[in-house]
C-alpha cells in the first residue's frame, strides 16, 4: 500500500493515496448525486405548486369567462329586444316619413301646377305686352323715318331744333324771363332772347344748325369722301358761327356771348370728337355750342339766378314791412309805458285810500271801546270831531 505507483511533478502517489482519493471522490459524487436529487425534488414540487396555482388561475378564469359569457348572453338578449323594438319604431318612423313625403310631394305637385299655370298666364300677358311693344317699335320706326325726312329738310330741321329748344326753356324759366323771335335794334330776330335778372342785356340762343355736312360725314365710305365731308362741316360751322356773331352780338343790347344749340347729343359728340378746332374757334368768337343736356344745365343755372333775384326782391319787401312793424312795436311800447304809469299812479292812490280806511277803522274801534256816561256831551263832541277829520282825510 505504500509502494509508489505514480509520480505527478514532485509528488509520489502510492496505492493508499489512490484508494483514499477514490473514497473521497466517491463520497463527493454521492454528495453531488444527493444534492441533485434534492434539487430535482424541489423543482418538481415547485413545478407542481406552479401547476396547481395555474390550475386554480385557469379555474378562476374559466369561472370569470363563464360569468362574462352569461352577461354577454343577457346583454345580447337585451340588445335583441331593444333592436326589435327599435326596428318596429324605425319601421313606423319610415312609414310616417313616407306618408309625410307623399303628402308634401302631392302638395308640391299641386303648388307647382298652380305656379306653372300662373306663370303661363303671366307669360301670355308679357307676350301681349311684347306684341304691343313691337307695335310701338314699328310705329317708332315709322316716326324715325318721318324724323329723318324732317331733318333732311332745312326748314323742317330748323323747326325741330326750335321746338326742342323752346321746350327746354319753357320747362326751366318763367315766361317773363325769355322771349321767342324777339326783334333786335338791327332788325334781326334770334330764336330766343333770355333776360337775365339785374341786367337789361339779353342772352341770345340760336337753334338753327347746318346738318347736311354732318350727314355727309357720317355716310362717307372712303377716306377721300370723309375728308371732303369734314371740310364741308368746318366751312358750314364757321360760316354759321360768323353769322351769329355779326347778327346777335350787339354791344349794350345783348350779352357778350351767344349760345348755338345743337338739337342732338350724337351730333354734339361728333362735333366735340372730330371738330375740336371748330369748337375752339367758336369760343374765341364768343359763341358757346351746347347740346340739349348742356342747354338744360345752363337753363337750370339761369333759373337759380332768377330765383335768387326774386328772393332778393321779396327780401326787400319783407325788410320794409319789418321796419314798419318795428315802428308799430315802438309806438305800442310807448303807449304801454304810459298806460303802466297810469296804473302805477292808480295803485298809489288806492294804497293811500287803503291806509286812510285802515286808520278810520282803527279810530272807530277805539271809539267803540270807550264808555260814555249819559249826558257826556264833551265826549260825544270829541268823537264827532274826530270822525269828521277822518272823513276829510279820506276825501
Amino acid at each position: 500500500m505504500s509502494d509508489i505507483v505514480l509520480i505527478l511533478g514532485n509528488h509520489a502517489l502510492t496505492w493508499g493515496h489512490i484508494v483514499t482519493g477514490m473514497a473521497g471522490l466517491g463520497l463527493l459524487l454521492l454528495v453531488l448525486v444527493t444534492m441533485l436529487l434534492l434539487k430535482t425534488r424541489r423543482e418538481k414540487a415547485l413545478e407542481a405548486a406552479l401547476a396547481e396555482e395555474r390550475a386554480r388561475e385557469m379555474d378562476d378564469k374559466m369561472a370569470e369567462f363563464t360569468r362574462i359569457q352569461a352577461e354577454m348572453t343577457g346583454r345580447m338578449q337585451t340588445m335583441a329586444e331593444v333592436f326589435g323594438s327599435r326596428q318596429s319604431d324605425f319601421v313606423r318612423m319610415i312609414s310616417e316619413r313616407i306618408d309625410g313625403l307623399q303628402h308634401r310631394v302631392g302638395q308640391g305637385l299641386e303648388a307647382s301646377t298652380r305656379h306653372q299655370s300662373e306663370n303661363l298666364s303671366k307669360l301670355n300677358e308679357r307676350l301681349a305686352v311684347i306684341d304691343a311693344a313691337q307695335q310701338n317699335l314699328s310705329n317708332l320706326t315709322g316716326e324715325l323715318v318721318g324724323l329723318k325726312d324732317i331733318l333732311a329738310n332745312k326748314q323742317s330741321r330748323g323747326a325741330y331744333g326750335q321746338g326742342r329748344m323752346e321746350a327746354i326753356i319753357r320747362d326751366g324759366l318763367p315766361p317773363s324771363a325769355f322771349e321767342f323771335q324777339a326783334t333786335l335794334s338791327n332788325r334781326t330776330r334770334p330764336d330766343c332772347l333770355v333776360r337775365l335778372p339785374g341786367d337789361t342785356r339779353g342772352l341770345v340762343i340760336d337753334a338753327k344748325f347746318p346738318l347736311e355736312g354732318f350727314t355727309s360725314f357720317r355716310e362717307a365710305k372712303g377716306e377721300e369722301a370723309r375728308t371732303r365731308a369734314a371740310s364741308r362741316v368746318r366751312s358750314d360751322m364757321l360760316v354759321h358761327v360768323k353769322d351769329i356773331a355779326e347778327k346777335y352780338l350787339i354791344p349794350g343790347e345783348t350779352q357778350d356771348i351767344a349760345i348755338l344749340f345743337v338739337p342732338a347729343e350724337s351730333i354734339y359728340a361728333d362735333l366735340a370728337e372730330h371738330f375740336d378746332d371748330v369748337v375752339q374757334k367758336a369760343h374765341r368768337a364768343r359763341i358757346v355750342i351746347v347740346s340739349p343736356s348742356l342747354l338744360t344745365l345752363a337753363i337750370q343755372v339761369l333759373q337759380a339766378l332768377v330765383r335768387d333775384a326774386r328772393i332778393r326782391e321779396e327780401a326787400r319787401v319783407i325788410q320794409v314791412e319789418v321796419q314798419k312793424l318795428l315802428e308799430d312795436v315802438t309806438r305800442l311800447d310807448s303807449r304801454v309805458a304810459k298806460l303802466d304809469a297810469h296804473f302805477r299812479q292808480a295803485q298809489d292812490d288806492v294804497a293811500q285810500i287803503r291806509v286812510s280806511t285802515e286808520k278810520i277803522v282803527k279810530r272807530g274801534e277805539r271809539i267803540e271801546s270807550l264808555e260814555f256816561e249819559d249826558g257826556d256831551a264833551d265826549a260825544r263832541a270829541e268823537m264827532l270831531r274826530l270822525q269828521g277829520r277822518d272823513l276829510r282825510v279820506v276825501e
